[in-house]
């Protein structure tokens, strides 16, 4: 009865039920990554052009969902980058005044002296700025050839961004989980949430575009207080 009500009621206001859109893990993390402030850095100014703190697990944790199509093999990486994540907010919870920029968080344990901790705030925003580095290096060549071999693709990405800072352990359960990776028909149709390719493409171009100039920023920061070289422990 209530959908019969419903359905005149429709008909009487004129209005055409419409199905909800589900927003992609891509599609979203570019809606947040474009309501950040553009990044202008001025060299040798790291106050010129703050990172805002907030929106950055947030895009962090939508291109985790991104990574997880990959399979088994992101999970040599899923639990430190949550880990990870979970560190940033909850510094970030404690002040959110103080600590709404990240250069502030790394000027602080700078001055500290614990920026090198294993457990610090720094060591975490650099890990998780490298599997995002990984994840764009792997939809550049995605977009460049969509059916290269999925395999290649990731350990190739691999190569080039996370492995020189990976221990033995970390590169070895990497090579093992790389004979799961899917192939690229099921990655593509596991990311593009029925898009075709052309849209899907065109996403993944954008997202890597508002990409590139934010984890630059980022790189140049963590270089000027020295952490920007650490490997994992």
């Amino acid at each position: 009865m209530q959908s019969h009500h419903q359905s005149l009621a429709e008909e009487t206001l004129n209005i055409k039920p419409r199905k909800m859109e589900k927003r992609s893990d891509l599609r979203s993390a570019i809606e947040e990554l474009s309501t950040l402030p553009k990044v202008e850095a001025a060299p040798g100014n790291l106050d010129a052009a703050p990172i805002p703190t907030k929106p950055f697990p947030h895009v962090c944790n939508l291109i985790l969902q991104v990574l997880d199509k990959i399979g088994p093999t992101i999970a040599v990486l899923r639990q430190d980058i949550h880990q990870n994540i979970q560190r940033l907010e909850v510094l970030c919870e404690s002040n959110p005044t103080k600590y709404s920029n990240m250069i502030e968080i790394l000027k602080n344990e700078d001055s500290e002296g614990n920026a090198r901790d294993s457990t610090s705030c720094s060591r975490a925003i650099l890990w998780l700025t490298r599997s995002i580095d990984f994840m764009v290096v792997l939809l550049q060549r995605l977009v460049k050839d969509p059916w290269q071999e999925m395999e290649r693709a990731v350990e190739e990405s691999y190569n080039v961004t996370l492995k020189q800072w990976h221990g033995w352990v970390s590169t070895a359960a990497f090579k093992v989980a790389l004979k799961l990776v899917p192939d690229n028909e099921t990655f593509f149709t596991l990311i593009k949430n029925d898009q075709n390719w052309d849209n899907l493409r065109e996403d993944m171009q954008t997202l890597v575009s508002l990409l590139v100039p934010f984890l630059e920023h980022i790189h140049s920061t963590m270089g000027a207080y020295r952490v920007d070289r650490l490997k994992s422990t």
